[in-house]
């Protein structure tokens, strides 16, 4: 496999945004949910599970590891603030993805001490999704690479037009929210990553 497209994506933006960016390809499908219950996070899980199962790609839930495993999703994503990445190794076994987000060199080495599978580092741009993001500067990116060496995607603001600046710092793969599912056409935003993705060669 090459180097992963990730979609970060919730259900504000519509079904049918989020399936034409699934079936333009995407290795990876984050389901991040603000702001509503518990049980509607399950019910979006479920029918996210259904769409991804149906497209080949790996479904991912943000933050929260008792709704990844009800709705049979592949694996977590956890913040700093979330449930600490060994513990959610140690109930999850080694058959379920542990996804970590690591800001500095520091955290990406716990994280991979504690058994993430992958990180996901940022923010690289301005980023309407996560407004209090701050910036990350090319050389921390390029020390948390060095400090964990496990698949790292880059995140934030990133879009077809910004996407080669993280991929030349060695950036695995590219997680992206607005930067296709806001687009006119996210299939054709999403064809067009994914070529640039695999013109920047396999995996780093």
């Amino acid at each position: 496999m090459g180097k992963w497209l990730y979609l970060i994506a919730d259900f504000s933006y519509g079904e049918e945004k989020i399936k034409a960016a699934l079936e333009a390809g995407v290795d990876y499908i984050q389901l991040r949910e603000k702001n509503i219950s518990s049980a509607e996070y399950l019910l979006r899980a479920k029918k996210l599970r259904e769409m991804a199962n149906y497209y080949h790609t790996k479904l991912i839930i943000n933050d929260r590891m008792d709704i990844a495993v009800l709705s049979g999703a592949d694996g977590v994503h956890l913040g700093q603030d979330d449930i600490p990445v060994k513990d959610a190794r140690e109930y999850l076994g080694a058959g379920m993805v542990v996804g970590a987000t690591a800001k500095t060199p520091g955290q990406a080495r716990l994280a991979l001490e504690a058994g993430a599978d992958y990180l996901g580092s940022g923010a690289w741009f301005p980023t309407d999704t996560k407004e209090d993001a701050a910036p990350i500067e090319e050389g921390t990116y390029q020390e948390i690479l060095k400090a964990a060496p496990i698949p790292n995607v880059a995140v934030g603001g990133i879009t077809a037009k910004n996407c080669k600046k993280p991929l030349s710092c060695g950036a695995f793969g590219l997680a992206i929210s607005a930067g296709i599912l806001k687009a006119q056409d996210p299939g054709e935003e999403t064809a067009k990553i994914r070529k640039i993705l695999n013109e920047s060669g396999g995996a780093a």
